[in-house]
């Protein structure tokens, strides 16, 4: 199969542990390149260990009748995935232990660092498509801001910014809204429609039903460790569905292309 018709992600029967504790359990799974999915369900589900495991962080357990396949390949140098995957999450922030600028912070995803060391070289070029990422995700005015004089919303883009700079051919965004208020929330969606509609493939993991822009068009469902739906968002999305998911009595409604429980 050519190169560029291979999955992003082919998994088959995986397993995972973190520690004592099975987290990810008999997962098969596909998604092809370019695909905007959103993976959804309680926290604890599992959501988050599937992400790190895509990104190697985490690794599956060796069993008979199991594999993981990236973009066709089942062994990397992690320093060759990277820059295909522009992993948006909110562990990175946790690392940031001086002042870092706007500007510095996208610079750094150049060179996989928290912030920009002595030993980096910024080129004419780095220089040229940092500008030009943070005018397509028009916050030029956060350039020379520090990370620490950001609201979260603004951050939160900042971290998206650094997650283009390698042109990648699909973002991972890690409950990209958590601990935004009602206004970030909001432009974040925006911003991540309009990347969307540029046809990055987007693999959205959140608990949040309404973060499921309209341009996502598939859906999985994840409980326990284990994929319990996946499918068409419209087939997917139902109110017995959800209700046996999060484990209440809940009502869906749907407006502009978005879901809301209640």
């Amino acid at each position: 199969m050519p190169s560029d018709q291979r999955p992003l992600i082919d998994m088959e029967r995986v397993w995972v542990m973190r520690g004592e504790k099975i987290v990810l359990r008999d997962v098969s799974l596909r998604i092809g390149v370019g695909e905007h999915v959103a993976i959804l369900g309680p926290n604890g589900s599992g959501k988050s260990t599937l992400i790190k495991t895509i990104t190697r962080e985490c690794y599956p357990l060796v069993r008979e009748g199991s594999r993981m396949a990236i973009f066709g390949q089942e062994r990397w140098n992690i320093f060759d995935l990277r820059p295909l995957l522009g992993v948006v999450s909110n562990d990175w922030m946790a690392l940031c232990t001086r002042e870092i600028t706007g500007r510095e912070a996208i610079e750094s995803g150049f060179f996989g660092s928290v912030g920009v060391q002595p030993y980096h070289r910024i080129t004419p070029e780095i220089e040229r498509q940092t500008a030009a990422i943070l005018a397509l995700l028009e916050i030029p005015h956060l350039a020379e801001r520090t990370i620490t004089e950001m609201s979260s919303g603004e951050a939160r883009r900042v971290l998206l910014a650094r997650a283009l700079v390698h042109d990648p051919r699909a973002l991972v965004l890690d409950e990209p809204s958590n601990s935004l208020d009602v206004f970030a929330q909001h432009e974040l969606r925006e911003t991540m429609r309009k990347l969307a509609r540029a046809d990055i493939g987007i693999i959205l993991v959140t608990h949040h039903l309404a973060d499921i822009i309209p341009e996502i068009d598939r859906v999985i469902l994840m409980r326990d460790g284990r994929i319990v739906a996946d499918g068409r968002k419209q087939e997917v999305l139902t109110a017995a569905a959800l209700a046996n998911l999060f484990g209440l009595p809940v009502d869906l409604t749907q407006r502009a292309g978005y879901y809301h429980l209640w």
